[in-house]
């Protein structure tokens, strides 16, 4: 049932022992008549799903989406008991990250057997129910059922674990046919949170909304509408939440003594100091011992802890509300969102400055794309290059931080939209458009860019930089990365601009690890410190294959292309560009980003700059963030354990000060999804 959320239908497989996937002329074709339902944003439409019945009673699939490049072609044949529940399922194709082959059977013994491209397994299937790994989302349907007719008590999972649903008020969109009545409902023991699902009158599986929706055809126009009651519904949850955590007793004055400081201005770790935090600020620092705490104030020994700037994620696409509670319970006080929606993005500060939202504070910028079937989902989409600096005249009315250009640009856009971003002060980056090198877009107007693979971009065939906007922007730097002399002229000459111009980094290492590393064996090493603590559905999918191999690479040809990726990044660093550590992820990746910065060649303080002061400095906000200083506001992070000697028990979250609140780490993770503290 994991497939019904968004992050599924973007959910990355590999190949079962190497074999080949199911190619899409092999598939099953939908009949005449086959229920329809679409895959679509606000930029268009990405994809098709198709159900309909066989001629032998089973129940049939299939999916075919592209997302600016990504391919996914499936199908999908479910045998059904007399009660409706899955008693074989075979999945075949191939996702953008491979074969999506995965079969389930129940013997008749009673014994369930299943595999995937990340595991295999038996287990007794009494009234459990089979979680798919992957698959056509619409085949969740039969999972929805179940959890309705189960009420309260829910239903068991294999291979593990626990699910439910809650449906809510009824509300309707129109259609083809009219007016229909559809409830919302929420689904829990899939992921982190209470996901949303959208049921019809009779509580079937009527589609689900979010930044990509899976509507039935003609339906597609109600996907905004339906996001937007899901998400103040999700609003009305997480405020309790906030309420909890944001009240007068954690705002009372904290000392924090004896404990071991990193300053991050200086970037050095100073052992024994005391700091006092009051009124949201800190009000004192000084020598382990030599601040009297005044009454009343809650006391922490510091002992065998580290004291930090709250963190920062300088790529956290910030939307979801459940997202942004558990950024705060790993550290994370500050975020730089690459991309929002203008009205998520308002709507996130007004509740945050209200207290009705536990988010970290940061700043945003906003996507502009091309119109085209490659465009960026929730951009701002243009035709021309007036559209393109009208777009950014509507970032600034909105309020917001910068503009972030996307891969399917008009490279001829970039310098006048660019001028006009920098004429009104907003910031300037993004992801490089296809036809430019990264030098290109700095030229034309970039603060920063975004993606280590763009940067190495600038090595690539012009056959590769020609189809950037394509699954060419992974595949040309797997290919290709690993031969490159990041010692040449030409690279040496690249990394002396970028830093003559200040020119900022922000490589996401941790979006191309997996990817490139994976085989399915284990948990790429950003999410295995968290495997004991995080639901088990969430686990599973944290299990990938890695990005399909071609044109007779191996996966070592992969790994050495992503360690050179890796080598580039202390290669900028030594030449003086600044690098700002982001995940693109859930922002669990964050601690890892720093530990492969350390593997490229930073310092373990460097290292931790580029997730503290530097992004500070990067959005203005270092006057008040940032660094741990007299008058600051106290967006600040204890850990349990050494950090200067190991950047994992970063981790290890003790107490989050958030704006001066004290919040308790395990209260956090708690009601961030979390069970226990990671590794």
């Amino acid at each position: 049932m994991r497939r019904l959320i968004l992050a599924t239908l973007l959910a990355a497989t590999a190949s079962i022992a190497g074999a080949a996937p199911t190619p899409k002329e092999q598939l099953l074709v939908p009949p005449p008549g086959a229920r329809h339902f679409t895959l679509s944003s606000i930029a268009g439409k990405h994809g098709d799903i198709w159900s309909w019945t066989m001629p032998d009673g089973r129940v049939a699939y299939r999916m075919s989406m592209s997302l600016r490049g990504w391919v996914t072609e499936t199908d999908e044949v479910v045998t059904l008991d007399p009660t409706r529940r899955p008693t074989t399922i075979a999945i075949r194709g191939f996702t953008d990250s491979g074969d999506a082959t995965e079969t389930f059977a129940v013997g008749s013994n009673g014994v369930a057997d299943w595999k995937t491209v990340i595991d295999s397994g038996s287990a007794p299937f009494a009234d459990k129910h089979y979680n798919t790994y992957g698959g056509p989302p619409l085949a969740g349907e039969f999972d929805i059922d179940a959890l309705v007719a189960a009420g309260a008590k829910g239903i068991d999972l294999l291979p593990t674990g626990h699910a439910s649903i809650a449906i809510g008020q009824p509300t309707q969109v129109e259609g083809p046919h009219g007016p229909k009545t559809i409830k919302l409902a929420f689904l829990t023991g899939y992921g982190f949170a209470p996901s949303p699902v959208w049921l019809d009158s009779d509580n079937r599986l009527f589609g689900n909304a979010g930044v990509i929706s899976m509507l039935p055809e003609g339906y597609e126009k109600n996907g905004p509408k339906l996001k937007d009651l899901q998400d103040k519904a999700t609003a009305a949850m997480v405020r309790e939440v906030a309420h909890r955590f944001l009240s007068k007793a954690n705002h009372t004055a904290t000392l924090i003594d004896h404990v071991l400081m990193f300053d991050s201005v200086a970037g050095r770790y100073v052992p024994d100091r005391a700091v006092l935090i009051a009124g949201g600020k800190v009000a004192a620092i000084g020598a382990g011992g030599s601040i009297t705490a005044p009454a009343g104030a809650t006391v922490i020994d510091g002992h065998g802890k580290t004291l930090t700037p709250g963190l920062w994620d300088s790529h956290q696409h910030v939307g979801d509300d459940w997202n942004l509670l558990q950024n705060v319970a790993t550290g994370m006080t500050n975020y730089r969102s690459p991309g929002s929606l203008i009205d998520e993005a308002l709507s996130i500060y007004k509740r945050r400055a209200a207290g009705d939202l536990l988010a970290p504070d940061g700043k945003v910028s906003v996507i502009v794309d091309r119109k085209d079937p490659l465009a960026a989902q929730g951009a701002l989409t243009v035709s021309s290059a007036a559209e393109a600096v009208a777009a950014v005249d509507k970032i600034k009315a909105a309020g917001l931080w910068g503009a972030k250009f996307y891969t399917s640009m008009n490279p001829a856009w970039i310098a006048p939209a660019a001028a006009e971003a920098h004429r009104l002060g907003l910031h300037v980056h993004g992801h490089v458009p296809a036809g430019m090198r990264p030098l290109d877009a700095v030229r034309a107007g970039y603060d920063e860019v975004t993606h280590i693979n763009f940067i190495l971009m600038q090595a690539m065939p012009q056959e590769v930089v020609d189809k950037a906007n394509t699954a060419a922007r992974l595949e040309g730097p797997a290919k290709y990365g690993k031969d490159v002399d990041l010692d040449s002229p030409a690279m040496t000459s690249f990394y002396a601009e970028l830093a003559k111009r200040h020119t900022i980094i922000d490589p996401t290492l941790t979006v191309w690890e997996p990817l490139m590393t994976s085989d399915g064996s284990a948990i790429s090493p950003e999410y295995a410190p968290f495997s004991d603590v995080a639901p088990p559905s969430v686990v599973r999918g944290w299990k990938i294959g890695g990005y399909p191999l071609f044109g007779g690479l191996t996966r070592d040809d992969f790994r050495k292309s992503f360690a050179k990726m890796v080598d580039l990044v202390g290669k900028l660093h030594q030449a003086g560009v600044p690098i700002v550590a982001g995940t693109d992820g859930y922002g669990l990746e964050l601690v890892r980003e720093l530990e492969l910065y350390q593997q490229a060649g930073l310092s373990n303080a460097e290292a931790l700059q580029t997730a503290t002061i530097i992004p500070a400095r990067m959005t203005g906000m270092d006057d008040r963030t940032g660094s741990i200083a007299v008058g600051k506001t106290a967006d600040i992070l204890l850990v349990d354990g050494d950090v200067s000697a190991a950047l994992g028990n970063l981790r290890h979250v003790h107490t989050v000060f958030l704006d001066g609140y004290r919040l308790d780490g395990a209260a956090l993770r708690q009601a961030s999804g979390l069970n226990g503290m990671p590794k």
